[in-house]
């Protein structure tokens, strides 16, 4: 029974996940922005300054995909790159005014998705809900460390 439900929990996590993704794309394409668009903005209006390899490697990103959604925030006038002064190979990145008013207004979207979908869940399912996915994380994390470690081996 219990490994029935570990697989179901599992499962679900996946399921969950994926549609998740899913709403928040289309939420975000309604306010001409994409959901990997929107996750770079967020971090760098907390950390300003990143170099794209730092950027990628917090956001978990291939440096080449993420040049390309950097190029096109660049292109929309929503982020700037700086060349770095102790570095000539590498650039800074930068939140552009029309970027911070734009990741501002993703708060608000952010509200209220999280409004839609908990909607009706008690605060303390929430709580525990997020301090469980906190520890899974963590778990996935290390076990993936060490299958990297192995395979490198």
């Amino acid at each position: 029974m219990a490994l029935d439900l570990r697989r179901q929990l599992v499962a679900q996590l996946v399921e969950s996940s994926r549609i998740l993704r899913n709403y928040i794309d289309h939420r975000a394409k309604a306010r001409g922005t994409t959901r990997a668009q929107w996750i770079v903005l967020f971090r760098l209006r907390a950390q300003e300054g990143l170099s794209q390899v730092d950027l990628a490697e917090v956001l978990e990103l291939q440096p080449i995909s993420l040049v390309r959604l950097l190029d096109r925030l660049v292109e929309q006038g929503l982020l700037e790159r700086r060349h770095d002064p102790k570095d000539r190979r590498a650039n800074r990145l930068y939140l552009t005014d029309a970027g911070r008013r734009l990741v501002d207004d993703l708060d608000d979207l952010r509200d209220a998705i999280a409004a839609d979908v908990l909607d009706g869940i008690p605060d303390e399912a929430v709580a525990t809900s997020l301090t469980t996915l906190r520890e899974l994380k963590e778990r996935i994390k290390t076990l993936s460390d060490s299958t990297d470690h192995a395979a490198a081996k």
